[in-house]
């Protein structure tokens, strides 16, 4: 999901990764047993480095920092155990992956007390679709995936996913170039889960799909952020991270949760069920969980935090009162995160996704 990004490069920010990688990679089995480190797996651009640095300050502790670029690229990698990682940071459907795959460990709250006082109630219960009891998870950032329109553009309100069926807007809509999240919309356009392994349902979302194809400009992922602020296309489907970015970039978008529900992404740290450094990690997620910290990383990503106490601590009025980065989810029906499906049910979905791209 390639959806964390913050579109600035900042040489020095650059330098601080290419060494903490460099520094990953020169680790060997004597270096694992040490008590001065913590070697952490996260998306790229996502933490701001100034706040690595604190925590070295503070602490002590050496962190030995490492990205990826996807969730399938991450998971193989710290399966393989090759790189002895304590935390890493996944989303919703592949912590659920970890969790069946008993790769993880469970979460000592006594030990970070800013992960249960600080972290909001309601992100709690939303990540107890992939992390039923929060034995695993301490959610860092989140958001929803809805329709951004341009409203120079259309001649209504968009409010729905069928509008992206609707014939006038021919070659104007963008769709994500992902198989889950495309089916997402297809299958709460139908009102059924966007987990379902129904293969009725699924053939159903597949049609629709198919049906909406002639329809579709382009199947995009990054792509759909400057094609909407370049009003090349009138409506696409967006995280709301990347709303955001585009409603200051261009003040005729707009963004909507559809009626019909949609996906509420989450990504958490976790901790590996092996982590060499068990302790210096519970000490860093307590520490990305202190208030000022938090806020630092949500100016730097601009995704939006689960952590109540940062968002009190926001002073741009306009962002910290953002129905796009903080909606109120109760006012919403039909809200999911995604659970990973089982091998059996991502090649059905990889199956069908292929006949939509192919038809």
């Amino acid at each position: 999901m390639k959806r964390k990004h913050t579109y600035r490069i900042n040489p020095i920010v650059v330098l601080f990764f290419l060494l903490t990688t460099l520094s990953l990679t020169g680790c060997t089995s004597s270096d694992k047993g040490s008590n001065g480190q913590v070697i952490v797996y996260n998306w790229g651009e996502y933490i701001d480095p100034d706040t690595i640095r604190m925590f070295e300050e503070e602490s002590g502790i050496k962190v030995i920092y490492d990205e990826f670029e996807t969730n399938e690229s991450m998971y193989p990698k710290v399966e393989s155990g090759a790189v002895a990682y304590d935390i890493a940071c996944p989303s919703d459907y592949m912590i659920s992956r970890m969790i069946q795959n008993g790769m993880l460990s469970e979460i000592n709250y006594d030990k970070m007390p800013n992960a249960r006082e600080n972290i909001g109630a309601q992100y709690y219960e939303q990540s107890r679709g992939f992390d039923p009891e929060n034995k695993y998870a301490i959610p860092y950032c989140w958001g929803t995936v809805g329709i951004l329109y341009n409203k120079t553009m259309v001649d209504e309100p968009i409010t729905s996913w069928a509008q992206l069926w609707d014939e006038k807007y021919a070659d104007d809509i963008l769709m994500q170039d992902s198989v889950r999240d495309s089916f997402m919309v297809a299958e709460k356009l139908n009102g059924f889960s966007m987990n379902t392994l129904d293969p009725t349902q699924l053939e159903t979302a597949k049609d629709a799909l198919i049906r909406q194809k002639p329809l579709v400009q382009a199947y995009v992922v990054d792509q759909v952020r400057d094609k909407m602020i370049g009003g090349e296309a009138a409506i696409g489907v967006i995280y709301s991270g990347e709303a955001i970015y585009t409603q200051r970039e261009n003040p005729d978008l707009v963004y909507v949760i559809p009626e019909e529900g949609t996906n509420v992404w989450i990504d958490s740290w976790v901790i590996l069920k092996n982590a060499p450094n068990k302790e210096n990690a519970e000490k860093f997620i307590d520490f990305m969980c202190r208030a000022d910290i938090a806020v630092k990383n949500f100016d730097y990503i601009t995704y939006s935090t689960p952590n109540v106490a940062a968002r009190e601590l926001i002073e741009d009025e306009e962002i910290k009162n953002s129905a796009i980065a903080f909606p109120d989810l109760s006012q919403y029906d039909n809200l999911e995160t995604y659970v990973y499906l089982g091998e059996e049910g991502d090649s059905f979905y990889n199956e069908l996704w292929k006949e939509v791209k192919s038809y």
